[in-house]
């Protein structure tokens, strides 16, 4: 039967995916079948994905790809993997939300921000001291290299006003606004939706401070637009911005992406 076995069509005569092991690899290999990683032996069907992967041993570039992709269904990865993602601004937020959607496979992703890395970033964005002074977009780039190869970075590292965002963002599919500054929020987000009419708009409202992290939750307000938040918790004296909270509510506007790249615009 046809079977893709790290990202390769083979013919095998195997009925089981150990027997494939056995055949192409060894005993203590991990076998992932149709994007699960299975601990007891299972049945090959015409078609199957396989991906057998030696521990501590480096990969040629093809057969990376295909195993950071293993745990995904093949389906939704070449999904993933044909969407454009724009990032504007690269903290808390942005930076998070950039770490998983490189994780998860999006093609494409399109990082925008005028900052440079500061000490006081560190309590909640994705960055190391030996960032500190380094333009975000640079320093988020590196990352996003060495988690995911095989995603394509952009970077602009510029300041997002109204009159660059049709510029800036036209043809991607799904824009995140990552921005601290409600005014700058309402401005990308206003727009974003008067000026890019087929781009999704995934927004956060509401994630500073330590209250309950069962109050962030994903709303769609209007059809192109999904904010995640409490929508009330902004940082104030009293109440800073922490790690836990904003990196929860990246989770959501990254997991939101993640459902409507599949085409799923229910919240």
């Amino acid at each position: 039967m046809k079977i893709e076995v790290n990202g390769k069509q083979r013919t095998l005569d195997c009925r089981t995916a150990f027997e494939a092991r056995a055949r192409l690899g060894g005993e203590s290999d991990i076998v992932v079948l149709n994007g699960f990683q299975i601990d007891s032996d299972h049945l090959l069907a015409e078609n199957d994905t396989l991906t057998i992967i030696r521990k501590g041993a480096m990969p040629g570039r093809e057969e990376l790809e295909s195993m950071m992709m293993a745990r995904h269904t093949p389906a939704v990865h070449s999904k993933l993997k044909q969407g454009k993602v724009a990032i504007a601004g690269l903290g808390g937020l942005g930076s998070n939300i950039a770490i998983m959607l490189a994780r998860i496979g999006v093609g494409q992703l399109l990082l925008v921000d005028f900052d440079i890395v500061e000490p006081s970033n560190l309590n909640r964005q994705s960055y190391y001291i030996r960032h500190l002074g380094m333009p975000k977009t640079l320093a988020l780039q590196g990352q996003l290299t060495e988690i995911n190869p095989f995603v394509r970075v952009e970077t602009r590292p510029v300041r997002v006003e109204a009159a660059n965002v049709a510029a800036l963002f036209a043809g991607c599919d799904i824009l995140c606004e990552a921005f601290d500054r409600p005014d700058a929020k309402a401005m990308l987000v206003n727009t974003a939706l008067a000026e890019l009419p087929g781009v999704k708009v995934v927004a956060a409202s509401g994630m500073a401070g330590f209250a309950s992290a069962n109050a962030i939750r994903t709303s769609r307000p209007m059809g192109r637009l999904y904010v995640c938040g409490d929508r009330e918790t902004g940082a104030a004296v009293g109440t800073g911005l922490m790690a836990p909270r904003v990196q929860i509510c990246a989770g959501h506007q990254a997991n939101m992406v993640l459902r409507l790249l599949l085409g799923l615009e229910d919240i």
